[in-house]
């Protein structure tokens, strides 16, 4: 976990205030680097298809994503807080 819990909770006061999907990129977009945001959205898109049921394989085509990375992503959505899950139930 974050050594400044704070600062974590500070960062999700300011996403859960954003009104828009317009101002949630360009928030990001200036939070994160280019690689931060492309390993974000990936690990968005393997989530959604591992919740799909797709395979590791399937998802490794589609989405250029390594084993490594389904792997953890994969393990957050069987052990992990339950975030993925909660917004997958969200996004239906």
């Amino acid at each position: 976990m974050l050594k400044q819990p704070e600062a974590l909770d500070a960062l999700c006061s300011a996403l859960i205030s954003l009104k828009t999907e317009e101002d949630c990129k360009k928030f990001l977009e200036d939070l994160c680097t280019i690689p931060e945001l492309h390993s974000l959205a990936q690990r968005w898109s393997v989530a959604r298809l591992l919740h799909e049921g797709k395979t590791f394989n399937e998802i490794m085509t589609e989405v250029k994503a390594s084993s490594a990375t389904i792997s953890r992503v994969n393990r957050c959505l069987l052990y992990g807080s339950g975030g993925y899950k909660e917004m997958l139930k969200k996004q239906k």
